[in-house]
């Protein structure tokens, strides 16, 4: 009787849920994703565990760009022992993945889903695409990279530049100063010199005269 109350009691729930799918899969297909998404998630709400409402959720997400959703609802359905269509399921991660740019996680994704059908002509296309993506990346990142190089070179380049041109400007100013100060001591040397003379030629006049 309790397994048959329990039998009885999923069995409704399951109802109200099959229901919403079905409905959040008309409006689906009638490319009103963002209302789909609404079912769906209402059918969750009334069978967590349904892998159907969760597949499908992620394929309305996908439609609406919401990428990083999408890959969330997918990754939840791979990582069920229960799920079935795997292969269709990392195809549809790689997918997410790949708009993300997670270029890694696609190919590993899409190598995934060939494994279990490897006849998927648009997962190996794709997988391709993802690995030329990846290349791609790798090579702009390593021109960013020399990029920020030849940058850091070319500031130290005129920073060495700018201290050796102050340097300059330095010795300049030390020998004008050095000029300076020469001049100055041979005007007081001049000065000096002539004040001694003045004051030889004072004392030899105011001298008396000598007796005869």
């Amino acid at each position: 009787m309790i397994v048959v109350l329990l039998v009885a009691v999923g069995a409704l729930y399951s109802q109200p849920a099959q229901k919403l799918i079905r409905e959040g899969n008309s409006k689906y297909q009638d490319g009103k994703y963002k209302e789909a998404e609404i079912d769906y998630r209402k059918a969750l709400e009334k069978s967590p565990a349904s892998l159907k409402a969760t597949y499908n959720l992620g394929n309305s997400q996908y439609k609406q760009q919401n990428y990083k959703e999408s890959t969330s609802s997918y990754e939840k359905i791979a990582a069920d022992p229960k799920s079935k269509n795997l292969a269709q399921v990392y195809h549809n991660l790689g997918n997410s993945y790949l708009q993300n740019k997670q270029y890694n996680e696609s190919i590993e994704a899409y190598k995934r889903a060939l494994r279990l059908n490897p006849s998927d002509e648009d997962t190996r296309y794709n997988l391709a695409y993802a690995m030329s993506k990846l290349a791609q990346q790798k090579n702009n990142n390593k021109q960013d990279k020399n990029n920020q190089n030849q940058q850091q070179k070319q500031k130290q380049q005129q920073q060495q530049q700018q201290q050796q041109e102050q340097q300059k400007q330095n010795q300049k100013i030390s020998k004008k100063d050095a000029d300076r100060m020469l001049n100055a001591l041979n005007n007081n040397e001049k000065r000096t010199l002539e004040k001694l003379k003045k004051q030889k030629t004072t004392s030899s006049s105011s001298q008396p005269e000598k007796d005869w």
